[in-house]
């Protein structure tokens, strides 16, 4: 009985030391994509977040029915590179349920030229962002996000 009780606990230990390592898996992954966004420009960023997006990735930033593929992403992290070479993604808290990775973060920035039709004149912003992952077979498949643009918009006017 005594061997069974052993058994069964390094059972459930297994399992459940299984399911750590699967979920600090996903965060990790998902870590890859604030890795790129703070390194916007980096080529070698790119390539790690390609490593971990599924193939068919899709970037849902509003219900109009209009994703963003992958290479449309990358393309405009390339650009943000450029605009915004400061860029900070700063993840504060990252939370795990399932195949889902939500995420708090704060991204920074002072743009060189005109951002979205607003020139800062050197000003920076400061914003928050709320990003949920879905994780499958340890690729993300699909990311929903929202960032308050229009709050740094306000910010580089000077509002």
């Amino acid at each position: 009985m005594t061997n069974l009780k052993t058994l069964a606990a390094g059972a459930v230990l297994a399992i459940a030391t299984s399911a750590s390592a699967v979920m600090a898996g996903n965060k990790e992954t998902v870590q890859v994509f604030y890795d790129l966004l703070s390194n916007p420009a980096s080529e070698a960023h790119a390539q790690a977040l390609t490593g971990v997006l599924a193939q068919d990735w899709a970037s849902i930033g509003d219900y109009s029915g209009k994703t963003k593929s992958m290479e449309a992403f990358l393309g405009q992290m390339g650009g943000f590179g450029k605009l915004i070479p400061d860029l900070n993604w700063k993840v504060e808290a990252m939370h795990e349920a399932g195949n889902f990775v939500t995420v708090r973060s704060r991204a920074t920035g002072t743009p060189v030229a005109p951002m979205f039709g607003v020139d800062g004149q050197g000003r920076g912003f400061d914003i928050l962002t709320i990003d949920i992952h879905e994780v499958k077979d340890g690729k993300i498949v699909e990311t929903y996000h929202v960032e308050d643009w229009a709050g740094a918009l306000q910010q580089l006017s000077g509002q």
